[in-house]
């Protein structure tokens, strides 16, 4: 405050700077930090007459609004720290004090939130007129001289052993009903459970086999992808090197066309025209060898029809001459009849007789084995007396009967 004229214009400045003049300006500080306070009531009585001893725990501080930042500077500007505690500290002790009065032990003791509620609800408005701000208020301790809250105590905990006992006669009584219901339920629920189990397992292996199945596909589809793209690659680099053969076979057909046509012309003037002319002559010299053998063959198949036809002419004489010898012999044979046969049959014996002993003429010696001493002239005896059968059968003739 003040300044070169003297003016009385305060200016409050909170977290930050501001300038002031040697000598001149009059600067003050004051802690905005947070202050713990603990009030303390002794022997205050409650409403029904019961004196306790109160403790509580309190965080202040001043507030940092323009306005109330000034009248806390106002009450407190110049004194430390200690001095506001302790002002802050009375009047909230006897805020403290004054609702004691107003409650019972029951109502201290068992809601104590509450208690510091109330407490922070009527002192906040008179500490808020001195720039205070109560931040926090709890109940520390409340205790007694005269052992009320420990008879407190002590009816209450008869009380809940009394209720304990009767709750665990109530709990064992029906604990055995429960027990055996619990059982059944349990039995139930293990055998759900079960069930349940035995599905869940039996759906994940389903899962499992249709995940495995999906895998597989997918697999088998990536791997069939895979090739069927490579074998698209194989087969644009096989045909690539198919047309480039091709591009190479045309180049080479048009070398070896061109090649032809030079070997063509070099036959043709080596080969062809020299050819040309041998062949020339030489059919020349055939032609006049064919027109030769073609004399020479008229020549001599002329001969041969010749000779044909004499022969055929000497074959039809003779033929003719023996168609005329048999048919006399036959007329004769039909004249003379059965003696001209036996003739004839006479006539041939000789013959048949020789064709017949032609092997025998190739045998030195021949030996006949026989007991008897007349043996050779009785097989001669048979031999010729099996003549007659053997020349019937031959010729039908029966000599017998000559």
């Amino acid at each position: 405050a003040g300044g070169c004229c003297g003016s009385d214009v305060k200016q409050y400045v909170y977290g930050g700077w501001a300038w002031a003049w040697w000598c001149i300006t009059d600067t003050q500080r004051i802690s905005l930090e947070i202050m713990t306070l603990q009030p303390r009531c002794e022997d205050v009585e409650t409403a029904e007459g019961v004196a306790l001893t109160v403790t509580g725990v309190a965080q202040v501080k001043i507030m940092t609004e323009k306005e109330l930042l000034a009248v806390a500077c106002e009450q407190f500007l110049g004194k430390n720290v200690q001095d506001v505690k302790n002002v802050v500290l009375q009047t909230l002790e006897g805020h403290l004090r004054s609702i004691l009065g107003t409650l019972t032990v029951e109502q201290i003791y068992q809601d104590r939130d509450q208690f510091a509620k109330l407490v922070r609800e009527v002192a906040a408005p008179d500490v808020g007129r001195m720039g205070i701000e109560i931040l926090s208020f709890t109940i520390k301790d409340v205790y007694d001289k005269v052992d009320y809250l420990s008879s407190l105590g002590k009816t209450q905990t008869a009380a809940v052993r009394r209720d304990a006992d009767i709750g665990v006669a109530e709990a064992e009584r029906d604990a055995g009903i429960r027990e055996a219901e619990c059982k059944k339920e349990m039995l139930d629920v293990k055998f759900m459970a079960d069930t349940k189990i035995a599905d869940s397992r039996r759906a994940f292996e389903l899962q499992k086999a249709a995940f495995n199945e999906e895998v597989n596909m997918k697999t088998a589809e990536a791997q069939l992808a895979y090739e069927l793209q490579s074998a698209r690659e194989q087969q644009k680099i096989r045909q690539e090197e198919i047309e480039i053969e091709v591009v190479q076979r045309k180049k080479q057909i048009d070398v070896e066309e061109k090649e032809i046509i030079r070997m063509e012309k070099e036959l043709i003037a080596t080969v062809k025209r020299p050819a040309e002319a041998e062949a020339y002559r030489i059919q020349q010299i055939a032609e006049g060898e064919k027109v030769k053998q073609v004399l020479i063959a008229q020549a001599e198949a002329e001969k041969i029809r010749k000779l044909g036809e004499a022969e055929a002419f000497v074959i039809e004489a003779i033929g003719m001459a023996e168609a005329e010898r048999m048919k006399l012999k036959a007329e004769a044979l039909q004249k003379y009849g059965d003696a001209a046969q036996l003739a004839l049959v006479l006539d041939a014996l000789p013959e048949i007789a020789a064709k017949v002993a032609a092997p025998l003429s190739k045998v030195d010696e021949i030996v006949i084995l026989s007991g008897e001493s007349s043996s050779t002239t009785s097989e001669v005896n048979r031999l010729l007396a099996e003549i007659p059968a053997s020349v019937r059968a031959i010729t039908g003739v029966d000599l017998t009967k000559v």
